[in-house]
């Protein structure tokens, strides 16, 4: 079976040497020392996983990020990163980032979040093709949102949550059972991931008069449509 091919920039050479001998048995890992090169290796080949430093000369991690998801909407992109504030998870998670691993980490925990999102890629979509939301036929599968005049492309992470809700309609839903069912945790991290992403999809449909998400304040949110 062909390895999944993982872009990796990082340009601590110790800790590039370390992660990428740990990986490499089980995946395809391209190693890139700056931003640069990474973004270029990005531009000229295929990837199913990008994972990023922050912190790196000449382009930085999110910056990286923000061209790769101006690019491609939906490849699922980790930060690895010795920045532990929140405001950074945060930035990067607005960027479009799936997730945010804090140095140090177990290689355990990096490969179970690699395959997390591999498998999600690559998951056979037996849902209805199109939903309707609002004015808008919603297809998961291509995270696209899209009527006569206008066409948005979501991120994975937003295209998950969307079809979360609308397989939830109308019930209220728990926020820890929103970060378990698509986070696959639900710790203050993670939570906060959630009210980023919900605050994008609001922008998303704010034209859409019928759609509603509520926030129910110390229990979850309920997606209604008004007809």
């Amino acid at each position: 079976m062909e390895k999944s091919k993982i872009l990796y920039a990082e340009d601590d050479e110790t800790i590039a040497f370390l992660i990428q001998d740990s990986l490499e048995s089980y995946y395809d890992i391209n190693c890139y020392p700056d931003g640069k090169s990474a973004l270029e290796a990005f531009n000229s080949q295929s990837f199913d996983i990008c994972l990023l430093d922050i912190m790196m000369p000449g382009l930085n991690g999110f910056e990286v990020a923000e061209h790769i998801r101006n690019k491609n909407s939906d490849i699922p992109i980790i930060f690895i990163s010795a920045k532990t504030l929140k405001e950074d998870r945060i930035k990067g998670l607005k960027i479009g980032a799936d997730d945010y691993l804090v140095k140090p980490f177990s290689i355990e925990e990096l490969i179970l979040k690699i395959e997390v999102f591999l498998k999600r890629t690559k998951k056979t979509n037996t849902s209805p093709a199109q939903y309707r939301v609002g004015k808008y036929d919603f297809d998961p599968k291509n995270y696209t949102l899209q009527n006569q005049d206008n066409s948005i492309t979501l991120t994975q992470r937003e295209s998950e949550l969307l079809l979360y809700f609308i397989r939830h309609k109308n019930i209220v839903v728990k926020r820890q059972d929103i970060l378990k069912a698509i986070w696959g945790d639900d710790d203050y991290f993670m939570g906060r991931s959630l009210d980023v992403f919900i605050s994008r999809l609001r922008k998303v449909l704010a034209d859409e008069q019928t759609i509603l998400i509520e926030n129910l304040h110390g229990i979850g949110f309920r997606f209604s449509e008004k007809k």
